[in-house]
């Protein structure tokens, strides 16, 4: 399998598997992952998906994910499926690496959204988080993106950060509150606040630094989580979880296309995906 290729149709019913989600619950041993997530128009994805260099491919080629999410409060309503359906996806590979078409399906699930592709017959299932009219997803290939997520902020008027925190194996949300507290723009050092899945309240610090294109993401909460986000406007979308782990991240339109983008966290160029309903 090449390593940019759609999800599958991969879907436990009455929702996803079970999986752990990162706050008090979670330690990563690995470094910043090749995860990004850019935002086109409103959000440009990025995506990075085992470790390495992408390889070079005339065909077949889009992200994979993995479903997840957590836990949200009553100030959050719950998804509506107004993206749910079948597309018809194309797109192209980043730093110019061929294109690709893909079907894809879109399945709400409670607070969350579960995307599938199928690309000539590799397949890969995600999870994604939906802020205004922009949509962050985590994913990876196979049936199983345990330890996969994605987090995707909105950037307030006085510096602090509103965010929704989707893991793979929860169909609930994750809200997160981010209080800076040095630093200036989006880079510095912040309190974290926010609720887990099963409403369990955790705190801690989150340290952002500007790298790249983007921006890395060091949060304890105690324990250590590492990532990395594009910033478009006011929401930066941040994916984490390891190697394993993808992201694309899309602008949804009036239409109902979904426009968007994704690539490694090295990469020079992004790729692109348009995926219009069927």
């Amino acid at each position: 399998m090449t390593k940019y290729g759609l999800l599958s149709y991969y879907i436990r019913q009455p929702g996803f598997a079970k999986s752990t989600s990162r706050r008090n619950r979670v330690k990563l041993n690995n470094p910043i992952s090749a995860l990004l997530i850019a935002i086109g128009a409103l959000l440009v994805a990025g995506l990075g998906c085992g470790g390495g260099n992408p390889t070079t491919t005339t065909t077949n080629t889009a992200p994979a994910l993995n479903t997840a999410n957590t836990a949200s409060p009553a100030s959050i309503s719950k998804v509506s499926a107004n993206i749910a359906g079948k597309y018809d996806a194309e797109g192209t590979n980043p730093d110019g690496a061929g294109k690709y078409k893909a079907s894809l399906i879109v399945t709400p699930r409670e607070d969350v959204y579960q995307f599938s592709w199928n690309s000539l017959g590799n397949d890969y299932d995600g999870v994604g988080v939906v802020t205004d009219d922009a949509v962050a997803v985590a994913y990876t290939t196979g049936k199983d993106g345990k330890g996969c997520g994605v987090v995707l902020y909105k950037i307030n008027s006085d510096g602090s950060l509103d965010g929704k925190v989707g893991y793979w194996g929860e169909n609930r949300l994750e809200t997160e509150k981010a209080i800076r507290k040095s630093g200036t723009d989006l880079e510095g050092d912040y309190e974290i606040s926010g609720k887990n899945p099963e409403g369990q309240e955790y705190s801690g610090t989150l340290k952002v630094t500007k790298h790249g294109t983007g921006f890395d993401f060091i949060w304890a909460a105690p324990d250590t989580l590492e990532g990395f986000g594009i910033r478009a406007g006011d929401l930066i979308a941040v994916g984490f979880g390891g190697k394993q782990c993808a992201f694309v991240g899309y602008d949804i339109k009036a239409d109902g296309t979904l426009d968007g983008r994704w690539g490694g966290r090295e990469v020079k160029s992004l790729g692109t995906e348009v995926a219009k309903k069927k």
